[in-house]
C-alpha cells in the first residue's frame, strides 16, 4: 500500500542539492523536504513516493535548528522562488559549499577535491536584474508553488533590484490564451519579453517607459510590441547588448566577479588562439579578445550570436561559429591554449566534451550552474589527462539553493 498523504515525524540530517533536507522513514528510505534543516525533528506529509525515495511537505517544524532564523517575505514558504530564507546569509555560504564539496565527491568520485570558500555576493537581496514570472488564472504575476505548477501571486519580492522591483508591481496583464512567462529585465532601460506557447498577438498597451517584446513559439522571431527588443548592461565598464532571447547572468556584481576570476586564471599570449564555447552575448570573450592572436566563440542562439557580433565588432581577430557545441567543435581544426566553457544546466554533451579535450589545451574553465553535472563533466575531463586545480563557488542567486562554480583545470604534466 503506498504511503502518499501519509504524515510521519522525521529527524532531518542534512541540505541536499534542490533546496532540500533530507531525512529518512521507519523504512529507510531517503525522505526530502524543502525548507527544513539539519537536526530539525519535522512534522511532514508524503506528497511523491517512490521505490527508494519520497518527498514530503513540511507541515510542522516540532524542534526548530539554532540556525532557524524568520525569513523577510511573507510568501516564503507558499511560493518556490527561494529557498534559504530561514538560513542566515553566511550559513547560506557555508552550505553551499559543503553541497558542492558532496556533489563533487558522490558524482564525480572526488577525494577532498580543491573547492574554495564561496564569494559572496555583494548584497543578498535586491540583487537580480531579470525576472521571471508566472501568471495566475486572473492574470496577476507570480510564482510556481514549492514543487507544483500552481501560480502563487505575490505581493512583494525581495531579489529583484530596486529599479525593477519599482517596476514589476505596476504591470497588469489580461489572462491570454498560451501566455505562458512574463520576463522583467532592467539594463540601461526596462525590457519586457510576454512568452507565449501560440495563440494570437494580445492588444499591448503601455503607460510606462519600456520596451515590450512578444516571444512566440521557439523558432519564432520576437515581435517588438513597443520600444526595442534589448537592453543594455555594464560589466568592468563595457556596454553588452542584449536581446530579449538571449540569456545574462541576472546577478551584474557577480558577473563582474566571475570574469576577473576567469581572466586571472586564463594563462595566455598576443599569439595563442583561445576558445569560448557557449559564449553568448560575449561576456567572457570581450574580456579575452585583447589578450590574444584569436578568440573563437560557439553558440547556438541566434539572439545570442547577434547579440554577440555588436558587442565585439571592435575586434578583427574574433570568428564566431553559430551552432551547438556537439555539432560545431568536432570540425574545428585548431590547438587552442586554453578553451572556457559555459554550457546550460545539462551540462557538456558528450560530443563537446570529447572535441574539447581532443583539441589538447593547455588549460579548461568549465563555468558551471550545476554542481552535479559539473562533477560528471570533470570526471571525464581528468579521466582524458587533466588535473583539477581548483573549483570556486561563486553565490549569484542568493536566498536560492543555485549556484555557480568556476573550475580550472590543466593539462597533467604541462
Amino acid at each position: 500500500m503506498g504511503i502518499e498523504n501519509a504524515v510521519f515525524e522525521v529527524r532531518l540530517e542534512r541540505l541536499v542539492y534542490g533546496g532540500e533536507a533530507l531525512g529518512r522513514l521507519p523504512d529507510g528510505r531517503a525522505l526530502f523536504a524543502a525548507f527544513g534543516l539539519p537536526g530539525e525533528l519535522v512534522r511532514v506529509r508524503v506528497v511523491e513516493e517512490h521505490p527508494r525515495h519520497v518527498r514530503a511537505e513540511l507541515l510542522e517544524v516540532l524542534e526548530p535548528a539554532p540556525e532557524r532564523i524568520a525569513a523577510r517575505c511573507r510568501h516564503y514558504g507558499v511560493c518556490g522562488g527561494c529557498h534559504y530564507q530561514h538560513l542566515s546569509y553566511e550559513d547560506q555560504l557555508r552550505a553551499k559549499q559543503a553541497i558542492l564539496k558532496d556533489q563533487l565527491e558522490r558524482i564525480g568520485h572526488f577525494t577532498d577535491p580543491p573547492v574554495q570558500p564561496m564569494v559572496p555576493s555583494p548584497s543578498p537581496w535586491n540583487y537580480r536584474n531579470t525576472m521571471q514570472f508566472h501568471l495566475d488564472p486572473q492574470g496577476k504575476l507570480g510564482f510556481q508553488r514549492a514543487n507544483s505548477h500552481t501560480v502563487v501571486a505575490i505581493e512583494e519580492c525581495h531579489l529583484p533590484e530596486e529599479e525593477l522591483n519599482a517596476i514589476w508591481p505596476l504591470l497588469e496583464m489580461e489572462p491570454v490564451p498560451g501566455l505562458e512567462r512574463v520576463t522583467v529585465r532592467q539594463g540601461d532601460e526596462t525590457l519586457l519579453a510576454l512568452e507565449s506557447s501560440g495563440g494570437a498577438l494580445p492588444t499591448f498597451q503601455v503607460d510606462m517607459p519600456l520596451s515590450a517584446v512578444w516571444m512566440g513559439p521557439e523558432g519564432g522571431d520576437p515581435i517588438v510590441l513597443a520600444g526595442d527588443d534589448f537592453t543594455r548592461f555594464e560589466v568592468l565598464g563595457r556596454a553588452f547588448t542584449v536581446s530579449a532571447g538571449a540569456f545574462f547572468q541576472v546577478n551584474t556584481a557577480q558577473a563582474e566577479a566571475l570574469v576577473k576570476h576567469v581572466a586571472e586564471r586564463a594563462a595566455l599570449g598576443a599569439d595563442d588562439t583561445v576558445l569560448d564555447v557557449y559564449c553568448g552575448v560575449g561576456l567572457f570573450s570581450a574580456f579575452l579578445a585583447p589578450r590574444v592572436g584569436k578568440l573563437i566563440g560557439v553558440e547556438m542562439s541566434p539572439q545570442a550570436c547577434a547579440d554577440f557580433a555588436l558587442n565585439l565588432d571592435e575586434f578583427e581577430n574574433v570568428e564566431l561559429y553559430e551552432g551547438a557545441a556537439e555539432d560545431v567543435l568536432p570540425k574545428l581544426k585548431v590547438r587552442p591554449r586554453g578553451i572556457v566553457v559555459d554550457p546550460p544546466r545539462a551540462g557538456l554533451e558528450r560530443a563537446a566534451l570529447d572535441a574539447i579535450v581532443g583539441m589538447g589545451p593547455e588549460w579548461i574553465l568549465h563555468v558551471s550552474c550545476d554542481p552535479a553535472t559539473l562533477a560528471r563533466d570533470l570526471a571525464r575531463m581528468v579521466k582524458s589527462g587533466y588535473t583539477l586545480r581548483e573549483v570556486t563557488p561563486f553565490d549569484l542567486f542568493p536566498q536560492t539553493y543555485h549556484l555557480e562554480a568556476v573550475a580550472w583545470l590543466t593539462k597533467t604534466g604541462a
